[in-house]
């Protein structure tokens, strides 16, 4: 995924002096580097910031702790889908960028684990009368330039790829997303331990290919725009 983010930089001209890559997971910001553009890392989670090597910071997207002016490159992969308000958290990334700046960014869409969601939805209403959110709800392809622009963004531009995963085991995928630290924060999940059969039922439930292996669709939306120039 950080390598089709990455992509986006070959199609501009630009020449960046000073990037800010946000929650890349010690994978953007090295690669920036060696490209020649001096870069800061900052994630919420210092042990996930140190990854990327300085320098670096632990901080909150929503909180920003950068003066205007202060990139003309921002590369979020994979962590804007973990910020609780992402109009306020993209204004603050525009207001933080140099005039014709560039933002690309990148995380997951309405469609993502679509198939883990309904099974975990229907088997858990068949065992306990009722669900609670454990996949996290995703922006809609459609919402994305919108956001950008209402953040103040020039040329804003949303696409969408779907990458189909096959597993030959389910509970890989379960092992992947917990590797990847993308487990359930959401504030109204339960906090109660769950019917040890819901998983195993759950994964059951999952579509099966003709080779037997389970498929898993991740939506990865890509936005694109520019901080407008100056007055």
């Amino acid at each position: 995924m950080a390598d089709r983010l990455l992509d986006r930089l070959a199609d501009t001209t630009r020449r960046f002096s000073a990037a800010l890559d946000l929650g890349g997971r010690g994978i953007i910001a090295p690669r920036l580097r060696a490209a020649g553009i001096p870069t800061v890392a900052m994630d919420l989670s210092a042990a996930m910031a140190t990854l990327s090597g300085p320098p670096l910071l632990a901080g909150d997207e929503e909180a920003l702790p950068f003066g205007p002016d202060s990139f003309d490159l921002v590369v979020a992969n994979l962590s804007l889908h973990w910020v609780n308000d992402l109009p306020g958290a993209l204004i603050q990334l525009r207001r933080a960028m140099r005039p014709e700046g560039l933002l690309l960014a990148s995380l997951p869409l309405l469609g993502t684990l679509d198939e883990v969601r309904r099974a975990l939805t229907e088997t858990e209403t068949e065992l306990r009368g009722g669900v609670s959110p454990r996949v996290s709800p995703f922006p809609d392809l459609r919402d994305c330039a919108g956001l950008l622009q209402r953040a103040g963004f020039t040329l804003p531009v949303a696409d969408a790829e779907d990458i189909d995963l096959l597993y030959a085991n389910p509970l890989g995928l379960l092992r992947d997303l917990q590797a990847a630290g993308e487990r359930n924060a959401i504030n109204e999940r339960s906090r109660t331990v769950p019917p040890r059969a819901l998983f195993p039922a759950a994964l059951m439930k999952l579509p099966v290919a003709e080779d037997g292996r389970v498929p898993v669709r991740l939506r990865l939306g890509i936005m694109t725009g520019w901080a407008p120039p100056a007055a």
